[in-house]
């Protein structure tokens, strides 16, 4: 019996759904996360009868056809890119952006990667580093001596020295937009890298193009619900229920016929 597959491929999307939901409550306290969303398409259909075609019987036009669903499978797993909530932390390399940007860092093999977790540190030579310790891009490199950093919402990086009244200004951070950012590919560690899908980075400064302001001494929260993500959670929890009820069902008929003689 086909409701056996049907029912089977509805019981792995609604599996599918609980990972997707499992990893964004794992993520709830993971800086900037964005929660990812499952999305599911239906299946091809076999249609023993098309809608539109000619009646052997009288020669009129049937008004609808016989299509019979195969089932559901997954679509994508994406992610939504609105920003997420902004938690004070006075630290000086704690930044967040107001916006829709994303900050550009350097992996180790010199490829670019872009993060919306501000949560920079300070190297030994003076780099500012992300927590994995890749360079922010423009490279920053402060002042040994430095005795306060203080970043300005157009992004521009100042040292305060004792021995001076006005600070030096070190560099100023760029910040990049993507035509389309849910193309871009997670890499783990709150990076991403830019795809096709995405389009290439278009870098610029913060306050141009709606990139948005830096803001210093904020960081950006996860944007995981938890009431939202318990309901879908229910909610694929009573799906696969009745699809597993789909398949006693069709084995019940499946017994039945089988003992008639």
């Amino acid at each position: 019996m086909r409701a056996l597959k049907i029912a089977a491929t509805g019981m792995e999307a609604q599996q599918t759904r609980v990972e997707v939901i499992s990893n964004n409550l794992a993520n709830m306290s993971t800086t900037a996360y964005m929660p990812r969303r499952a999305e599911f398409v239906d299946l091809m259909y076999q249609q023993p009868r098309l809608a539109g075609a000619v009646s052997a019987a009288d020669g009129s036009m049937l008004p609808a056809g016989v299509q019979l669903g195969l089932g559901a499978r997954l679509s994508t797993v994406t992610f939504d890119p609105a920003q997420g909530p902004l938690k004070a932390t006075n630290g000086q390399l704690d930044l967040a952006i107001d916006g829709q940007g994303w900050f550009e860092v350097t992996l180790p093999n010199g490829d670019p990667a872009f993060t919306r977790d501000g949560t920079f540190k300070r190297t030994g030579e003076g780099r500012i580093v992300n927590s994995e310790g890749y360079a922010l891009v423009p490279d920053i490199v402060v002042p040994e001596d430095t005795k306060q950093i203080s970043i300005n919402t157009a992004g521009e990086v100042y040292a305060h020295f004792d021995d001076t009244t006005e600070p030096e200004l070190l560099g100023a951070i760029t910040i990049a937009l993507f035509a389309n950012p849910k193309g871009l590919e997670p890499l783990g560690s709150n990076l991403y890298r830019e795809t096709p899908a995405s389009g290439p980075p278009v870098m610029g400064d913060p306050t141009d193009g709606g990139r948005g302001r830096i803001l210093q001494g904020y960081i950006e929260e996860s944007g995981v619900d938890p009431v939202r993500e318990i309901t879908e959670l229910i909610a694929a929890q009573r799906g696969y229920e009745l699809n597993s009820k789909v398949i006693t069902a069709a084995d019940q008929m499946l017994g039945t016929t089988t003992q008639i003689r």
